[in-house]
């Protein structure tokens, strides 16, 4: 290929890119041209579709607003006529403080009308106390003319006089306040310890100090005593009680001061007799197992005493202290059954008085336990029983009870005083306790020295059995009033200084009798 061939065929491609680039050139024109007009359009279509959105908005802005103008309306309406109630309201109170402010003006000048009177009154009062004064005092200088006595001997008599009458007053006065308040209380505890014993029933039962073993026969007196006595000292060291052996036929008498150990001994030698085999070491193997089986029967005791009274929570140590009551004796009273009735009347009076019951069956219960070891430990069994609660974390109010249900400590609650009652109730129930002659007859004279001991009594007499006592006044020395203040502190005295069981009638006789003769 030549030079000019090749030339032209570049002549002719470079021909025909100009071409192709007017060719593309005038495409991009029209599209050009086409392109503005389709935006014309658009733009014309826009102004129109804002104008058209612009006219909506002005109806609907204008809508709004009248709404807006009607709603202010409205409340301005309300407005007005809540001002309209509010004025009527001020308008109302401004004419009844009008009416106030006027009936005030009228008060205020009757009142100072009355304090003018009032003056004018006060002034013919004193006027008026002055001339009575004056009157008076002419009366009393004519009174001691005649009387022959001036004013401060008089004044000394009528005060003597006055003092006498008012004594004899008030001592009626208090003698039939004291006979309706006793009434009504005694009215009143009648009634719920007549609820608390109709509920209650027990045996009598009677304290044994010794035992009495019977016999099969003589003989077997030897044999306890054994070969040069070596079988009845046994007995006596591993029981700690003491036998005594005398010329009762077929019987042998075991007595102690601790009720448990007398009982280890009865057991020990009831069982001695029917096996029959006596010696120390047979009497030690038994004194060994009877006193195990007992400590067992001690516990189970405690725990169906704990049970019957229906109170929970009891220490293991405490439930042994109150089975080891079961054999202690009190007055021939059993000190458990003893405990039980307190317990159980301390919460018959505490559901009527409505304290806590459970407390006060608590209370009951335990008041006794230092009798268990009264006999090992030195001090009272109240103050003993309260120092074994307290070792064993029992609540304050119920050790308290405990030590102060003799008087030993100075009551602080009602269970304090209630204790006490439940404790004299049981102990002074009918057949309760036994009382010996030397006792009974040494409370009447206590009882009887105690009333002889006030001026003006003549004689006294105690009546059924210490039950009550009737006291013979002079009536020159005791006036009618102040017989019942002779009888509250003949009473007072007995309650400080006796112990009794039950309540102490004290009756007061005052006789005047004029005797004349016709001859």
């Amino acid at each position: 290929m030549n030079y000019e061939t090749v030339f032209a065929v570049c002549m002719g491609i470079i021909a025909g890119g100009i071409l192709v680039s007017a060719i593309m050139t005038a495409l991009m024109v029209t599209r050009k041209s086409s392109a503005l007009n389709i935006a014309n359009r658009i733009r014309l279509e826009a102004e129109k579709e804002a104008e058209h959105i612009q006219r909506e908005a002005k109806v609907t802005a204008k809508s709004e607003l009248l709404k807006i103008k009607e709603e202010a309306d409205e409340e301005i309406r309300e407005r007005r006529k809540e001002q309209l109630v509010i004025e009527k309201r001020l308008a109302s109170r401004e004419e009844t403080l009008e009416k106030k402010s006027d009936l005030l003006d009228n008060k205020i000048l009757s009142f100072e009308k009355k304090e003018h009177d009032m003056d004018a009154t006060k002034e013919r009062l004193n006027q008026r106390e002055l001339e009575l004064q004056q009157k008076i005092g002419r009366q009393i200088d004519e009174l001691e003319r005649i009387a022959a006595m001036n004013r401060e001997e008089a004044r000394n008599i009528l005060l003597e006089k006055l003092k006498n009458e008012v004594q004899n007053e008030s001592g009626l006065m208090v003698r039939n306040l004291l006979e309706e308040t006793k009434q009504r209380a005694e009215r009143e505890a009648r009634r719920i310890l007549t609820y608390a014993i109709q509920r209650y029933a027990s045996d009598c039962t009677y304290e044994r100090t010794t035992a009495t073993i019977p016999l099969p026969n003589d003989e077997m007196k030897g044999r306890i005593i054994g070969r040069e006595g070596r079988n009845i000292r046994a007995l006596e060291a591993a029981t700690g009680v003491s036998i005594l052996i005398d010329d009762t036929p077929e019987a042998v008498v075991i007595s102690c001061f601790d009720p448990v150990r007398k009982e280890i001994a009865r057991q020990v030698l009831e069982r001695l007799i029917v096996d029959g085999r006596i010696h120390p070491t047979r009497i030690e193997e038994m004194a060994k197992k009877v006193a195990t089986e007992l400590d067992e029967e001690l516990f189970s005791a405690g725990e169906a005493a704990v049970l019957e009274a229906g109170i929970q929570g009891v220490a293991p140590h405490v439930l042994k202290l109150l089975g080891r009551l079961k054999y202690r004796y009190s007055f021939s009273q059993n000190v458990l059954q003893h405990s039980l009735e307190a317990s159980y009347f301390m919460g018959m009076i505490a559901s009527e008085l409505g304290l806590d019951e459970q407390k006060a069956k608590r209370i009951g219960l335990f008041h006794d336990l230092g009798k268990a070891v009264d006999h090992e430990v030195e001090g009272s069994h109240a103050a003993i029983g309260a120092d074994i609660l307290r070792k064993h974390n029992e609540a304050k109010d119920v050790i308290h009870a405990v030590a102060a249900h003799h008087g030993e400590v100075e009551p602080q609650s009602l269970y304090d005083v209630l204790i006490m009652a439940c404790d004299t109730l049981s102990a002074s129930r009918p057949g309760a306790r036994s009382e010996t002659t030397e006792l009974y007859l040494k409370r009447l004279e206590q009882l009887e020295s105690i009333a002889t001991s006030f001026n003006g009594v003549e004689s006294c007499f105690a009546l059924q059995a210490g039950r009550e006592v009737r006291v013979v006044v002079t009536p020159e020395s005791i006036r009618e009033g102040d017989a019942q203040m002779l009888a509250r502190d003949i009473c007072q005295r007995i309650e400080k200084e006796m112990n009794y069981p039950g309540q102490i009638k004290v009756t007061i006789i005052r006789e005047t009798r004029s005797v004349e003769y016709a001859k």
